[in-house]
């Protein structure tokens, strides 16, 4: 990522070393009318300059960019999580989306046999016109949820290849099933091992430490930084050399500015660790929730109501083949666990949706298919 390459380009920032500076100067001396003067000719000035690093400032210099490397690489961790549970509610939305399409296609299946044993009764004078007209709205009305089921699809497809950035003409046919339910760890050991690994408090822990590594630079950069220097020069009637050294005198700048930002920086850092912790909190608690009562809701559909509505339906259309029932009970049958279903569906969507939201958190791990 960009972000990763420009902290290792601030960490090898870091490392380098200051360069020398060299000074070349060449001109004309002339004599002056003087009592002794010097001898006119050529006059050559060689020097170098080199600035000698505190070892306090280095160490701190290269440990901000070493923890800016770290800080981008939780951020890219965590950017990643982001992108798998984006993807994962796209496809589980059209998983979703086709189960529903499922559930419409058997609902138009049994009002089409409907219909038809209504018209063959209607044309045979077992039954009146009405319970034809009653068996055609209610084909159209089934007719009309399998488009707006597939419609649905459509859309969800639609979502997914945007999330996962396909090709406009890859063909995306989501394979798989809602995973299965777990039980829950208590919440309270889940909020210690998402305060304790997820890369956004890796990050805001490491930009705070990179904070504090700047005031130590900051504070070390009030040691005057001496600079080491050596010249030669050669002059037509005599040649000399020298070394030295100059210091810059702290008289005026005591860095008071920069250390006050330093600090600055560091309290802000701590509140952002404490605003992502609330945060990370606050979505785990919000996503348990979810898991748990989407399962229990689930776990109840499963067990009773569905159950009792798939029953519902095979004795009502038991009881309207032997004549004891009109299309009227059935239909009502129908609708009920036609109902159920969507509840049902519902119930398992969001209790994939919490799987998801747990997983990026990572207070769970996530499901591994053979």
């Amino acid at each position: 990522m960009a972000l990763g390459k420009r902290a290792q380009a601030s960490a090898l920032t870091a490392k380098a070393y200051a360069n020398p500076s060299i000074e070349v100067y060449e001109g004309k001396q002339y004599a002056r009318p003087v009592p002794n003067p010097g001898t006119p000719g050529l006059l050559q000035h060689y020097a170098v300059l080199q600035p000698i690093e505190i070892p306090k400032e280095r160490s701190a210099r290269k440990r901000v960019a070493q923890l800016g490397i770290e800080s981008s690489q939780s951020g890219g961790q965590a950017v990643e999580l982001s992108v798998v549970a984006d993807a994962k509610h796209a496809f589980y939305r059209a998983l979703r989306e086709r189960e529903e399409i499922d559930h419409a296609k058997e609902n138009l299946q049994l009002v089409q046999d409907l219909h038809r044993r209504v018209e063959v009764q209607v044309q045979t004078g077992e039954k009146g016109r009405l319970e034809l007209t009653r068996a055609e709205a209610e084909l159209a009305r089934a007719q009309f949820e399998v488009h707006s089921a597939e419609l649905q699809y459509a859309n969800a497809i639609a979502n997914l290849r945007a999330t996962i950035a396909a090709p406009p003409d890859a063909k995306i046919d989501p394979q798989g099933a809602f995973e299965p339910r777990i039980p829950l760890p208590p919440l309270q050991e889940l909020r210690g091992k998402v305060l304790g690994t997820h890369p956004l408090i890796a990050e805001s822990k490491a930009t705070t430490q990179a904070a504090e590594a700047t005031l130590d630079r900051e504070r070390a950069l009030r040691i005057p930084q001496p600079s080491a220097f050596a010249e030669y020069e050669n002059q037509p009637d005599l040649r000399f050399w020298r070394v030295g050294a100059t210091v810059s005198i702290p008289l005026w700048d005591r860095r008071r500015g920069q250390i006050a930002d330093a600090q600055a920086a560091i309290s802000q850092s701590q509140a952002v660790v404490n605003q992502r912790q609330l945060e990370l909190v606050a979505a785990l608690e919000r996503a348990y929730e979810q898991y748990q009562l989407a399962d229990q809701q689930a776990t109840s559909l499963e067990s009773g109501s569905l159950r009792a509505a798939e029953s519902a339906v095979d004795a009502a259309k038991a009881a309207y083949r032997f004549g004891e029932r009109g299309i009227v009970e059935v239909l009502d049958a129908q609708r009920v666990l036609q109902n159920v279903r969507g509840d049902l569906l519902d119930a398992q969507t969001a209790r994939q949706s919490a799987m998801v939201d747990l997983e990026s958190l990572g207070a769970i791990a996530p499901a591994v298919r053979h």
